[in-house]
């Protein structure tokens, strides 16, 4: 079944907020639709199945690992009318190009990912896909310190909070990250 015109959704809020269960969600609903689906990842994510799109609490989603946004180009197939990236914030700024290009072709195109490092600040090219799109969706967590709503991320080292100049990418769950209030969200510096 073939979409009338593109669009671009987006999935984003801090870990832990349900944003992969919520894509998960929406593609198995465009299966039950008759819709071709086709789900992409980074390959750099190896926290669960290399091949499969993982919640934290399990569900799951077939998968193709990419190095680059771009590759996706190289794997859509002819009859895919919905196209889905998880975690996004780890492509470059062509991934928010490549959004557009394909809803422009008509796709619905449904991007997940982190709106802020864990700094804090925006992340790679979601803010441009947030700014662009024509559904954003910002899921919140429940905050490990006081049990409200979590809009942050909290990196933790040994069990501290993770300093302003450490490295922004680093792979992990629960073993490195919880989430966060913005009054208990921490980032010392210097």
């Amino acid at each position: 079944m073939k979409h009338h015109s593109g669009v671009v959704e987006v999935i984003t809020g801090s870990m832990f907020s349900g944003k992969t269960d919520e894509l998960i969600r929406r593609l198995r609903r465009a299966t039950i639709a008759r819709q071709k689906v086709q789900v992409f990842k980074p390959a750099i994510d190896n926290r669960y199945n290399h091949e499969k799109v993982t919640s934290h609490a399990g569900s799951d989603f077939a998968a193709r690992p990419i190095m680059s946004a771009r590759e996706l180009v190289d794997y859509l197939d002819a009859e895919t009318t919905v196209v889905a990236i998880d975690e996004a914030q780890f492509f470059g700024p062509e991934v928010a190009e490549l959004a557009q290009e394909l809803a422009n072709r008509g796709l619905r195109v449904i991007v997940a990912g982190l709106d802020t490092d864990f700094r804090g600040e925006p992340f790679g090219p979601i803010p441009v896909i947030m700014a662009q799109a024509e559904v954003v969706d910002k899921l919140h967590a429940i905050c490990m310190v006081c049990g409200e709503p979590a809009t942050r991320t909290q990196r933790l080292v040994n069990g501290q909070p993770a300093r302003y100049d450490d490295p922004v990418v680093i792979i992990g769950a629960s073993e490195l990250y919880e989430a966060r209030c913005r009054e208990h969200h921490e980032v010392p510096r210097g």
